[in-house]
């Protein structure tokens, strides 16, 4: 039998103790992210990895928002984020402090995920809006595109579900 454990036996962290832990180098960068859902999703994935934070750009809903903690549930407390009106200025400041920057879309010139090796120790990576992706001075500033390989007929991501992968394998 395998059986499945109860939730005080997971040993997770209390909020107060997560924030004192370090946290992996990495930081999303959200592009005009319109549903409320995905944002507080990306939260919650981002408290599993331990991101180091969240930039939240544009028009990108913020916490505290009813329909952002439904998903994020309680992730907004825990992850650190910060806003921008301007993706362009997160990514100066990101560049300023010695990240790498890394656009996540489809591009002539990108590196699938299962092939990307980072540079150095400090990454950020932008992810785009649901319909449009990333603006293209956007995808311009960025050092790279890192691309998700997929094989079937659509070719786009949820971009919750983009986050997490990308989040998992760049935390691996």
């Amino acid at each position: 039998m395998n059986r499945k454990l109860q939730l005080q036996e997971l040993g997770r962290l209390k909020p107060e103790e997560y924030k004192q832990i370090e946290k992996n180098k990495l930081v999303i960068v959200l592009d005009n992210i319109r549903s409320h859902h995905n944002v507080g999703s990306i939260f919650r994935t981002a408290d599993a990895f331990k991101i180091e934070k969240i930039m939240l750009c544009g028009y990108t809903p913020l916490p505290p928002h009813r329909d952002i903690h439904k998903t994020a549930l309680g992730a907004t407390e825990t992850v650190n984020w910060q806003h921008h009106q301007q993706t362009l200025s997160a990514l100066n400041e990101l560049r300023k402090q010695g990240y790498t920057l890394y656009a996540i879309e489809q591009t002539e010139k990108k590196i699938f995920l299962n092939n990307f090796k980072p540079v150095g120790n400090k990454m950020a990576v932008v992810f785009g809006n649901e319909v449009g992706g990333i603006d293209q001075d956007v995808i311009d500033n960025c050092d790279a595109v890192i691309e998700i390989p997929q094989y079937g007929t659509k070719h786009s991501l949820n971009i919750s579900v983009c986050a997490g992968i990308v989040m998992w394998h760049l935390t691996h």
